[in-house]
């Protein structure tokens, strides 16, 4: 088959994809395994090959990534039931004050909480960000709804154990300790000038407190560790008419009992930064060629998040109990279940490109800088983005198509699948569940959250592939 029809096939299962998940919301996951059956039999795989090519690439990719996202999803979930976020972002807040707190929480967002599953980790916080809000001045929804919303994306794709980045690094073979290390360069450096950048032009009148926010928005107040069968909120007297005003309330009693039982914070943490800690040495002793045996045991991502995950459920344990434990695993496997079925087809659909040869005929097309294929990278992620509205499934798409450049004409994966990680952040819109979610909890007008969601993340996307761009000519 000549390269012209390979070429025409692969851009008609992209798009019947597209089309089959915007049009006709289909599920992606079915959507990208009917591309991946078309694409194999249009360029004459056959039924068999094609077959074996999906569900090779499928088990591929699991084999890879699997473990990874379930451990990392598991140990957000308990982080998640332990209050540990709740407290984090209060000790941001008296450590740093109100007027850093956007960069601070931002940070914390986009590195350390990326094990918890973005949408979950956005209901929990995103209340606490709105009631803080005012704390920080007049611009105070904007920053905080934009400093979110940069955080939550580039998050998700660019830090691990975040689920995108650790699909990206198993689709284009790269070893998790160098995306790890790789990404927090990107991304802490990209949260930080997009929220400076976001922040001038908020100053400058971009933000209309009137028209931007939702004044008959009221938000819930946040009930996490109340008991439910009190009755009231903690501290309040329920006393009966006859009993002591002095007598202790349930609720504060539950109040006193959680607090005693509350672990320090650092605690809370330490697991999941043993984890990434030692993921880190393990990529330091590889990319030194050190010889360690025990140490690159411990450096291995399933050994070390599997630390992680037992090191956190012994903590929590003993903080809320075994039964709350397990309450969050229950929700942790639940959570887990989609982003590693749409991983598992993401990488079917790359395994059925490889075979088709598109690889040898994009590698044609580019001369040997990496200039040009990373922004091919970005532009195809950002257009598929645009259309589907889904940051995960955009970027593994995007990687997935462009995976066989890399070794076509030199380039080093990790930017490839930083590359498509920054496309799929441009244009977070209406198609997007996270943009509802941040427009409804944070109390903005769908204008405001065209401002501070739609701009904001799609700055970072054009930050984060200007820094990639330099760090391609680096490494």
């Amino acid at each position: 088959m000549s390269d012209i029809a390979v070429l025409i096939n692969t851009a008609v299962a992209v798009l019947a994809a597209v089309v089959l998940i915007v049009r006709f919301r289909v599920n992606p996951v079915i959507s990208l395994v009917i591309a991946s059956v078309y694409l194999g039999l249009a360029v004459g795989l056959g039924v068999e090959e094609t077959v074996k090519t999906i569900t090779s690439g499928f088990g591929e990719i699991m084999v890879d990534v699997g473990l990874l996202i379930a451990f990392g999803v598991l140990m957000g979930s308990i982080l998640n039931q332990s209050g540990a976020i709740r407290r984090l972002v209060e000790h941001l807040l008296k450590t740093f004050g109100p007027k850093r707190l956007p960069y601070t929480m931002g940070l914390a967002i986009g590195t350390l909480l990326q094990s918890i599953f973005l949408d979950v980790l956005l209901v929990i916080s995103a209340p606490l960000a709105r009631k803080l809000a005012p704390k920080i001045g007049k611009l105070g929804t904007a920053r905080m709804a934009t400093a979110m919303a940069i955080a939550l994306e580039c998050g998700i794709v660019f830090t691990v154990p975040g689920v995108a980045s650790l699909a990206l690094a198993g689709l284009l073979n790269v070893p998790l300790g160098k995306m790890l290390l790789f990404g927090l360069l990107l991304v802490v450096p990209t949260i930080i000038i997009s929220i400076a950048i976001m922040t001038f032009l908020f100053r400058r009148g971009f933000w209309n407190e009137a028209k931007d926010e939702d004044h008959t928005f009221v938000a819930e107040e946040d009930s996490e560790g109340e008991d439910p069968t009190s009755g009231s909120l903690p501290g309040t007297d329920t006393a009966s008419n006859s009993g002591s005003s002095t007598q202790p309330t349930k609720g504060a009693v539950v109040v006193a009992e959680r607090e005693s039982n509350e672990k320090p914070l650092i605690m809370l943490f330490a697991p999941l930064l043993t984890s990434l800690i030692l993921i880190g040495a393990g990529a330091i002793l590889q990319i030194f060629k050190i010889d360690l045996p025990w140490l690159q045991l411990l450096g291995e991502p399933v050994i070390a998040l599997l630390i992680g995950l037992i090191g956190t459920c012994l903590v929590t344990r003993a903080s809320i109990g075994q039964k709350k434990v397990e309450e969050a695993i229950a929700v942790g496997f639940k959570e887990s279940g989609q982003i590693l079925i749409l991983t598992g087809v993401g990488g079917s659909l790359a395994a059925t490109v490889k075979a088709a040869g598109l690889g040898d005929i994009l590698g044609g097309f580019f001369s040997a800088s990496t200039v040009a294929p990373l922004l091919v990278v970005w532009a195809i992620a950002a257009a598929l983005h645009i259309a589907v509205g889904s940051v995960t499934l955009s970027a593994i798409t995007a990687a997935g198509l462009l995976a066989p450049i890399a070794p076509a004409i030199g380039l080093d994966p990790v930017l490839l699948a930083l590359a498509a990680g920054a496309g799929s952040l441009f244009m977070v819109h209406v198609t997007s569940n996270t943009f509802w979610l941040l427009q409804s909890l944070l109390g903005q007008s769908v204008r405001g959250a065209l401002k501070s969601v739609t701009v904001g993340v799609s700055v970072a996307s054009v930050v984060a592939i200007l820094l990639i761009l330099p760090m391609s000519l680096l490494f």
